[in-house]
């Protein structure tokens, strides 16, 4: 869609070179929601193209995803065999239901600063303990846990001209066992809950996205039974958080999310060395 109230758009090669931020801007990376809609109160466009961030960095502790990382790019990271929580990657990029097109525009910074919940990048990032760097519109920089980024539907803790700039997962992470758990209303429907589930010795995490406002994170120090893991999720999730749309009524997320985390438990259970 044309946005026909933008008269300029800004190519910063720098982070000096970012111009300062104003009423009527708006970042540009894939622009995929951008342009899917009139945006009449936009003015300028600031394309974070020039900035050439490298998408995907890995290191001796972490991997290291650009915010203009694309889901194609994502989606095929070679992996090493010791990262057993890969297959993560596949799915939950598999949970957008989009086209090629859109893997090949959309990116992952742009799923998290759109904070939906059924974003499967957030889930994602937010099960393998990802951090956010946010360069600050005062020139600093923050970091912040992906759980603790996205606060709600389409909310997070970005403030006018914050950017999101990386997200940097541990490689500790990718090397626990995991499980992915996803439904959606209709076959080819939004998300209307994804959980993930990940095991090591420190115990069970457990991922609640798309079913929740916002991400919600559950830590047990060890596999618990049954009635222990759906004790502590009737704890951390009150009937309020659920999301309410026409992908799903809360009454049902919550009882798919239920579901789900068992079955993620005993698929995990089963996999124990």
């Amino acid at each position: 869609m044309d946005l026909n109230t933008v008269t300029s758009v800004a190519r910063p090669q720098t982070r000096e070179q970012l111009p300062t931020w104003s009423a009527g801007d708006a970042w540009l990376a894939g622009g995929t929601w951008l342009f899917s809609e009139p945006q009449t109160h936009l003015t300028r466009l600031i394309d974070l193209t020039d900035l050439k961030w490298p998408a995907l960095t890995i290191t001796d502790s972490e991997l290291q995803i650009a915010a203009t990382c694309t889901v194609a790019q994502l989606d095929a990271l070679p992996c090493p065999p010791d990262w057993i929580a890969s297959p993560l990657i596949n799915q939950c990029c598999r949970a957008f239901l989009a086209s090629f097109k859109i893997w090949k525009t959309a990116t992952v910074g742009g799923n998290l600063c759109m904070s939906l919940p059924a974003g499967p990048m957030i889930a994602l990032t937010a099960a393998l303990d990802g951090r956010c760097t946010i360069w600050k519109a005062d020139g600093s920089v923050d970091t912040i846990d992906v759980v603790d980024f996205v606060t709600g539907n389409q909310s997070n803790v970005l403030h006018s001209g914050d950017l999101l700039r990386s997200i940097a997962i541990p490689l500790a992470a990718f090397k626990r066992r995991s499980a992915f758990r996803q439904i959606s209303l209709t076959p080819v429907g939004r998300s209307a809950a994804l959980l993930i589930g990940s095991l090591d010795e420190d115990g069970l995490r457990l991922t609640i996205t798309a079913s929740t406002k916002h991400p919600v994170r559950i830590v047990l120090p060890a596999l618990p039974d049954a009635d222990t893991l759906e004790e502590a999720i009737l704890d951390r999730v009150p009937d309020n958080l659920y999301h309410d749309d026409v992908h799903g009524k809360p009454a049902w997320r919550k009882q798919m999310t239920l579901r789900l985390a068992e079955e993620i438990r005993a698929e995990l259970r089963s996999i124990r060395p």
